[in-house]
């Protein structure tokens, strides 16, 4: 069930899981309100809805006109979507107008309050505050309310999940919710009543499932993730006020994105490309010299940075698995699947020439090795899923450490097997799952590989072929799709601790 769940939501990107979802949300609250169970009229609503999205739509194109970039259509209809459940409603012109400032500088946000096309604060959240700040509108967070609850925590579940920020959520609203219940005790309230009270009356399940985990806004590993929810749990929690002025919830979580930015924000270090190499036919080996050495732990990513022409609505940065290894401070290289149809990103990534430049803006992940070399590891890939092993084999090898690794790759046909040359010099064990033998094909494996079948291994393959796979610590890496599969397999089959990573469609 969890693997078929996986494998669906692995289908959809970010960006439309998350409109999805507000769209949904967006149709209950009419729902509600035509039966009379929201204090907002249809009309409030409609024109509320309106207004947001068109702002916020008009705002980007605007501004991408004026910087020739192109809008992210999905992107700019969630900001939308958010803020028509912040704002507070109205169908009068006067409280339309605020609405509209709120939608027009979130939009203008993303273009103005970005660093090389990384916007800094969560675009609804930046918009609410300056229409706040200026006194022609307010956020009311009206999404709270028990009516809309199960759907909102639903939802919330769904994304918190989708990303992998489960306990980034349950630290938010633990940290949050206790402080708050501990405020509202100290006021005469029993325990259960204010319980009851902050879950029904406080944005704090849209907020960790709709704003605060964006991805974009959140700093690169998990402990500096951790340590944003707890600062934005403390002010939204604590209520802290500037005069008359109530700082609510979208303050604070602004003041956790600066934390953020602060946090992951790395100098941006110039990539010379210097060549490339076919790795299968539907992959490719991309190698650039950087100005200067990049700093990062094997297993980690890149996000590349590529202005080009006619961008697509998945812009100009992509994040890459490295597959070099960090002692090599003179190249960097990825790999990446370049099966059509592609993205422009990557159709200008490869048609770069040789001594052009891109920017390489980010490093981050915690897709790491653990530090004692005496823990026996499985690292399990699918297809261009083996990227990060690549990096930190080359690392092991570097460092010159004795570990005990076995490379589980499951690959959709022998011509599919990367890097095939380097884990043989590398002398990687491998047991390789592939739609046939590749000694068909006239493919000669290595001695410390076996062609263990077809199709992904369930937990029987895997005992199988690693009969201590119970004690080895599990890494799975490769497409949602496969991660899902590899992960209730090893769990069936006994593994305690498994880490994945993939990454989400952002």
């Amino acid at each position: 069930m969890k693997t078929r769940f996986d494998t669906l939501l692995g289908r959809f990107t970010m960006y439309r899981l998350t409109l999805a979802l507000l769209v949904a949300l967006a149709l209950e609250a009419f729902l509600l309100s035509a039966v009379g169970l929201l204090a907002f009229t249809l009309p409030e609503l409609a024109a509320t809805l309106a207004v947001t999205l068109i702002s916020t739509v008009v705002g980007t194109r605007l501004m991408a006109l004026i910087l020739r970039l192109r809008p992210h259509t999905e992107s700019t209809l969630i900001t939308g979507l958010i803020l028509f459940f912040v704002m507070f409603p109205s169908n009068t012109l006067t409280g339309l107008g605020g609405i509209a400032v709120a939608g027009l500088a979130a939009a203008a946000s993303k273009f103005l309050l970005a660093v090389r096309g990384r916007h800094i604060f969560n675009p609804a959240a930046i918009g609410a505050v300056i229409a706040t700040l200026l006194g022609v509108s307010a956020a009311g967070w009206w999404v709270a309310n028990p009516y809309l609850l199960p759907p909102v925590l639903l939802g919330a579940l769904v994304l918190l999940y989708r990303k992998g920020k489960l306990t980034l959520g349950l630290a938010f609203v633990a940290v949050s919710a206790a402080i708050l219940i501990g405020g509202l005790v100290g006021d005469g309230l029993t325990a259960g009543a204010a319980a009851q009270l902050i879950f029904l009356s406080y944005p704090i399940l849209f907020l960790v499932g709709f704003l605060l985990t964006e991805p974009l806004t959140l700093p690169p590993l998990r402990w500096q993730q951790l340590a944003v929810a707890v600062v934005v749990a403390v002010v939204l929690a604590s209520q802290p006020s500037i005069g008359p002025i109530l700082l609510g919830p979208e303050v604070a979580l602004v003041i956790g994105n600066a934390v953020a930015f602060l946090m992951g924000q790395r100098r941006g270090v110039r990539l010379r490309y210097t060549g490339q190499r076919q790795l299968t036919p539907t992959s490719t080996e991309l190698v650039f010299e950087p100005a200067r050495p990049v700093r990062f732990d094997a297993g980690q990513y890149m996000e590349l940075t590529l202005p080009h022409a006619r961008a697509d609505a998945r812009g100009a940065r992509r994040t890459f698995s490295i597959t070099s290894a960090p002692q090599d401070t003179s190249r960097i290289s990825f790999g990446l699947r370049t099966a059509e149809p592609g993205s422009s990103f990557k159709k200008a990534l490869l048609g770069l020439r040789e001594g052009a430049s891109i920017t390489g803006t980010l490093v981050g992940g915690d897709f790491r090795l653990p530090g004692d070399p005496s823990v026996p590891l499985l690292l399990a890939a699918g297809g261009i899923g083996v990227t990060p092993f690549l990096s930190q084999l080359r690392d092991v090898t570097e460092r010159g450490e004795e570990r005990d690794i076995v490379l589980l790759y499951v690959v959709a046909a022998p011509s599919e097997i990367a890097y095939l040359a380097e884990l043989k010099d590398l002398g990687t064990r491998v047991i390789l799952f592939a739609s046939a033998d590749p000694a068909d094909d006239g493919v000669v494996l290595p001695a410390s590989w076996r062609y263990a079948g077809s199709g992904y291994p369930d937990a029987d393959a895997l005992l199988r072929e690693i009969p201590d796979l119970r004690d080895r610590r599990a890494y799975v890496s490769g497409s949602p799709r496969i991660i899902a599969h590899l992960r209730a397999a090893l769990k069936q089959a006994g593994t305690k601790r498994v880490a994945t990573d993939a990454f989400l469609g952002y």
